[in-house]
């Protein structure tokens, strides 16, 4: 790193004493100029005029430049406007005509963004359309985008302007919320423009044919990504919902979203195996009846992931042409039988209510009899359900299914409410037509959630209710009460955080397939074995449901009350404070936005409390055991090099900025990538999930590590320095350059400089309390910077431009790195990583000042 010493502390003392005294002076200058401003107004005798000619005066002497003269001016005379005599209403319609003329030519001529007061004072608003539109044309003609949309917003010409010479511009410079507000209240626009952001989804679109019709435009690479079908068919479908446009009038976007969740359901079944056919049968035959292209997208997709026998069938069953079936298909079904074609013929047998043996051993069972599940979808079973459950000190669990939505607008309608209480689940059937919409069915929910005397056990309560009432259009009239609700998310969120590894814990096997996650993986945690979620993503509006359907809804309800009494069996064993119940519950959307605003001093507290704790609180849990804990001395940050994996890119940035050699892979990288980083520089990996089972076999033992991804980037930084015993210090902290992967050097202006000296110099400006900021850092010679050309040996150039002017008088001394030139400098951003990384920083009693 390179360090220039601009100026001392004295003159920085200087300079603020001088700051002070010219901004006290000037606020008495801007009360003795408002006083003047305001007496030369009543002076005039016709002060709308008068403004105008005070205003030409300003912008023929300064125009085209950024002034704020004449918007003081205009602040000052809104200001003053009260006054009778700063009305049109007392001028003729000549004399109101001319004025209001006068100022849009002001406007036209000058500078265009002071628009608001002018039409507020002159009121261009009543002018006549043609001289509005003249206005608009003239200002997009200068390129002013933005101000010409909303001049035309504000004076109501939608309707009289072609949509997409407005808006088109404006989108492409990555302002489509501009757009949307352009076409807030007409119907038809909105329509217009939400039909122009699907036709670029179209796969023979072409950006660069849009981009020169508008030569003028220069697109910074981020705004053209921008312009990507991906992103794109986003805001379609969020302008679809917001606008409520049917989905037909957006084929393009709809068929790359379906066709994106065809993708996502192949892998779920045939590739992670996580869906059960059945189920990925149900949301196929819905996706592609009917359209040709995703059908034959679904032939391609089966060759590729199932065989040509499934890909004949699906082939057979929507009479594809010869001509757009897969190589190999036509020669298939010529091979099969009409039976064998047939779709259903691949269905499994009639279900048991008991599942496989081997579902048994690796899953976690429900423990009740078929006879114990009870289907209600009629009102007299609705009435013996309510009087089984709300009696006093019942506890329920209470889950909700509905239907996934792939490649429609979502609308999460609830299908099916279980109701688990200790021998029985009831299965609340809102598709039944009887109860779905009664009364009696809303009344019941409403008390159930109200009863302060049973508690209610769920997992993710607020995304169900979120739901409920998505089902239900009365709660949003009067909305949800809730009363004696534990989330058992909270619980699972504070079992995270705790030291679990004393007692009571059972271990978690590390098995194949996707890693468990949210409820499955509390189930495993607490009670052995995760849940069986192959009919998580089923098709829950189908009726009748199969058994395995009706099995799977009745056990994510009733593992909530096992789940529940096994904690409050032994509550401190696991961590936990005595009483779950205090544990804080979910509130509604209303209550959360009333406590939005949050007391720093609170969470400071919060954060003093958790470091009070912090050898319970950051003890290694099960997920470190199993990989071989590193069992090495300790070391320094620099002396640890690691790689993370693409989804651990908020840790590489932590750690980075504490000192350790952290490569980091890109978004697109495949997770080998890591394994060959690690085998070539002598890397640990850290990843997270499913990866880790692939990774670890292709290094050497310990040279994995996996990371629990519900975890904070910042918690999990401080686990990989616990787990490799790093003692970190606060000279580590910045020490690494943030961009390239080079240590950094630091020369010094007037040439080299030893450590001990450069010290002092640097932190002479801190305040006396607390660490000094002493990176590991050396002076480089002079030859380390050429100074004609500004550049290192490496080839990189100093980034002056990237340090702000105000800064130059306030820091003493700034570090380059010599691999890319980057400059850096101390500021309020040391301090808060020395907060946030106290309890594993290891201060010298010589590192403070006190």
């Amino acid at each position: 790193m390179l360090a220039t010493d601009i100026s001392g502390a004295s003159l920085t003392t200087i300079v603020g004493k001088m700051l002070i005294y010219y901004f006290l002076s000037m606020w008495d200058f801007l009360k003795q100029l408002r006083q003047v401003l305001a007496e030369s107004f009543s002076q005039m005798k016709e002060p709308l005029a008068g403004l105008l000619d005070v205003l030409e005066n300003c912008f023929t002497t300064q125009k085209n430049k950024s002034t704020t003269l004449p918007q003081f001016i205009l602040a000052e005379f809104t200001r003053w406007k009260t006054n009778p005599k700063a009305s049109l209403k007392g001028l003729g319609d000549e004399a109101r005509l001319r004025l209001q003329q006068q100022a849009l030519g002001l406007l036209m001529d000058s500078q265009p963004g002071y628009m608001e007061p002018l039409l507020t004072i002159y009121q261009l608003s009543s002018l006549e359309k043609p001289l509005l539109i003249e206005h608009v044309s003239f200002l997009h003609d200068c390129c002013c985008y933005k101000e010409a949309l909303v001049f035309s917003v504000k004076v109501d010409l939608q309707k009289d302007l072609d949509m997409e010479k407005m808006c088109v511009p404006l989108i492409l410079l990555d302002k489509l919320p501009l757009a949307e507000m352009y076409v807030r209240g007409h119907s038809n626009l909105q329509h217009r423009l939400v039909t122009l952001l699907d036709s670029w989804c179209d796969p023979d679109f072409n950006i660069q044919t849009l981009l020169s019709q508008y030569p003028q435009l220069v697109l910074s690479k981020h705004q053209t990504d921008q312009i990507q079908p991906k992103l794109l068919s986003k805001h379609v479908f969020r302008l679809m919902e917001k606008f409520c446009i049917d989905p037909s009038m957006c084929l393009n976007s709809v068929y790359k979203r379906k066709l994106d969740s065809l993708r996502f359901l192949m892998y779920k079944t045939f590739g992670e195996k996580s869906m059960s056919e059945d189920n990925w049968r149900d949301h196929v035959q819905a996706m592609v009846e009917g359209h040709t292209e995703l059908q034959v997208q679904l032939l391609q997709l089966l060759v590729k992931h199932c065989s040509l026998q499934t890909a004949a069938q699906w082939s057979a069953h929507y009479a594809i042409p010869r001509n757009r079936l897969p190589i190999g298909v036509w020669d298939k079904i010529q091979s099969l039988s009409p039976k064998q074609l047939e779709i259903n013929s691949v269905s499994a047998p009639s279900e048991s209510w008991m599942p496989p043996h081997s579902d048994q051993q690796k899953y976690y069972q429900f423990p009740l009899a078929r006879e114990n599940i009870h289907f209600v979808k009629t009102l007299d079973e609705l009435e013996r359900c309510k009087e089984a459950v709300l009696k006093d000190g019942f506890v329920v669990g209470v889950d909700m299914e509905w239907r996934a939505c792939f490649g429609t607008i979502p609308s999460q309608h609830v299908a099916l409410i279980q109701l688990a209480m200790q021998g029985h689940v009831f299965l609340l059937d809102l598709c039944a037509h009887d109860i779905s919409q009664h009364s009696a069915t809303v009344g019941f929910i409403r008390a159930l959630l109200l009863h302060k005397n049973i508690l209610k056990l769920g997992y993710g309560m607020c995304g169900d209710l979120r739901s409920l009432v998505s089902t239900w259009p009365e709660l949003k009239e009067e909305p949800l009460k809730i009363e004696g609700v534990l989330d058992l998310l909270h619980i699972h969120q504070e079992l995270q955080r705790c030291w679990l590894g004393r007692r009571g814990r059972r271990s978690v096997e590390v098995s194949e397939g996707p890693a468990e996650k949210g409820l499955s993986l509390l189930v495993q945690q607490v009670l052995g074995k995760p849940l069986n979620k192959m009919e998580q993503l089923s098709n829950w509006e189908r009726r009748p449901l199969r058994t395995s359907q009706l099995r799977y809804a009745a056990t994510d309800a009733y593992c909530l009350l096992d789940v529940y009494l096994t904690l409050s069996k032994d509550p401190k064993g696991y961590g936990l404070q005595e009483d779950l119940r205090t544990i804080p519950s979910i509130q509604t959307s209303k209550s959360r936005k009333e406590k939005k605003p949050k007391d720093k001093s609170n969470k400071a507290k919060r954060r003093e409390a958790r470091q009070k704790e912090n050898e319970p609180h950051f003890v290694e849990d099960e997920g470190f055991k199993v990989n071989s804990e590193y069992q090495g001395p300790t070391i320094t940050p620099q002396e640890l090099r690691v790689v993370c994996d693409n989804m651990l890119q908020g840790l590489g940035r932590y750690l980075r900025c504490l000192g350790v050699d952290v490569k980091m892979l890109e978004n697109t990288d495949d997770h080998k990538v890591a394994a060959e980083m690690a085998r070539a520089d002598g890397r640990v990996i850290l990843t997270a999930g499913q990866p880790y089972q692939s990774l670890r076999s292709q290094v050497a033992e310990g040279r994995c590590l996996t990371l629990d991804c519900s975890e904070k980037a910042r918690d999990q930084a401080v686990r990989v320095l616990r787990h490799f015993h790093v003692y970190l210090t606060p000279a580590d902290i910045f020490s690494r350059c943030q961009v390239s992967l080079l240590q950094d050097i630091v020369p010094k202006r007037d040439g080299c400089m030893p450590q001990a000296e450069t010290q002092a110099d640097y932190n002479s400006w801190r305040p006396p309390e607390g660490p000094q900021f002493t990176p590991h850092c050396r002076w480089a010679p002079h030859t380390a910077l050429d100074p004609q050309t500004l550049k290192f040996p490496s080839g990189a150039e100093v980034q002056f431009e990237t340090v702000p002017p105000g800064l130059l008088p306030r820091i003493p001394v700034y570090f380059i790195c010599t691999g890319c030139g980057k400059v850096f400098w101390e500021g309020t951003h040391f301090d808060r990583v020395l907060s946030q990384f106290q309890e594993v920083l290891h201060i010298e009693d010589g590192a403070t000042n006190a």
